[in-house]
């Protein structure tokens, strides 16, 4: 498993994807290998799997490429000591032009495309250029190809003409949180709004920051999260708070049980994320009972439906939504009940990691190549 920052999983969406699969594949008896940056575990396996360590150039238009490259190039090594992969499964479509180096091993690679990130704004047009490049290289060196949500495979379809696995992610379904972390924190059940995100335009955190403050909430905000190379859309953000006192920014937070029960104990979960598949964060909040207010994209309808949300295009729709959960806390708490149950139903690690174990069989018995990518 390449191409995120690996195991133990403390950033994002692709390394919780990868402990969760991961561990289930090593409980079932296969032997899995996680490429991984950044801060160590101190022992070689976690939960089942082994861990191999790379460094990375620490730059926005490098870290994730280079990274690859390494580690790519490490099982070209063990490939040739006779230890290499059976199957190798590529996080993020970015890393694409790694896939001829794994062909040349003649190891199948599925690759898991992520969101649309050419949209994404931090890129300039050169990155967007890249980005719409190497998505044309994962269909073309890929044996399979992986989209989180339906919304992927039918851009996939439509661009490219290409087929893909769909394969969503798991959400963590929360019976009981911890209170008492709430209230340390401050802030009691039901009584605040939440966004959970990193700062980058595209996850709207400014249209919930605007939209809130537009709103006569009496309940304050708490917005959880920061961004590497986004000083100066952090600044915009918090110019948009100005001086309000009902609004709080709490930076990151990786305590992951106070993450849990912010989820869990806010009246409204403000979700603006907009180019990528099935999120994370947002399986997150639906696991933990949140009444969701999301950015009205497919992505988010596809993963909500229309009972277990409600959506906004803009500021004034948003602050019409706050006041309407104030003022009806009940509704929103059914709400919040209607997408723990979708979740629970619907987005299940033990079923992912089940479709992995499906997908690896199929690309080592030859029944998933390039050819069947195209149909051709």
């Amino acid at each position: 498993m390449v191409g995120t920052r690996g195991v133990p999983a403390r950033y994002g969406g692709f390394e919780t994807a990868v402990e969760e699969i991961g561990k289930r594949l090593a409980a079932g008896g296969h032997e899995v290998t996680v490429y991984c940056r950044g801060e160590r575990h101190p022992e070689p396996e976690y939960l089942g799997m082994r861990l191999v360590y790379l460094p990375a150039i620490e730059k926005k238009v490098a870290e994730t490429l280079s990274h690859t490259g390494l580690s790519v190039l490490h099982a070209f090594r063990s490939k040739i000591g006779k230890e290499g992969a059976d199957v190798a499964l590529l996080f993020n479509a970015a890393n694409a032009p790694m896939l001829p180096v794994l062909r040349t091993l003649r190891i199948p690679v599925a690759t898991h495309v992520d969101g649309l990130e050419w949209k994404r704004t931090k890129w300039s047009g050169t990155g967007q250029k890249y980005y719409r490049a190497a998505e044309a290289m994962a269909v073309r060196w890929s044996d399979a190809l992986i989209a989180d949500a339906v919304g992927i495979q039918d851009y996939y379809r439509e661009r490219f003409d290409a087929d893909t696995v769909f394969i969503p992610y798991g959400a963590p379904i929360l019976t009981s949180t911890d209170t008492g972390k709430l209230a340390e924190a401050g802030y009691e059940p039901g009584g605040f709004h939440l966004v959970v995100a990193r700062f980058e335009p595209e996850n709207h955190v400014h249209l919930a920051v605007e939209g809130y403050r537009r709103s006569r909430a009496a309940k304050p905000l708490v917005v959880v999260g920061s961004a590497p190379y986004a000083d100066e859309y952090t600044a915009k953000v918090k110019e948009l708070a100005g001086d309000d006192p009902r609004i709080t920014f709490m930076g990151g937070v990786w305590d992951q049980d106070l993450l849990d029960a912010l989820y869990a104990g806010a009246l409204t979960y403000v979700h603006g994320h907009s180019v990528g598949g099935t999120n994370p964060s947002l399986l997150r909040a639906m696991g933990a009972g949140a009444s969701v207010l999301a950015y009205d994209v497919n992505f988010n309808r596809e993963v909500l439906g229309e009972e277990a949300g409600r959506f906004f295009a803009d500021a004034a729709e948003l602050a019409a939504q706050v006041e309407a959960a104030e003022a009806d806390p009940g509704a929103a708490a059914d709400r919040g009940d209607a997408a723990r149950k979708r979740a629970a139903e619907r987005y299940v690690w033990d079923d992912v990691a089940a479709s992995y174990e499906r997908l690896c069989e199929d690309l080592m018995a030859g029944r998933r190549t390039r050819k069947t990518i195209r149909g051709k």
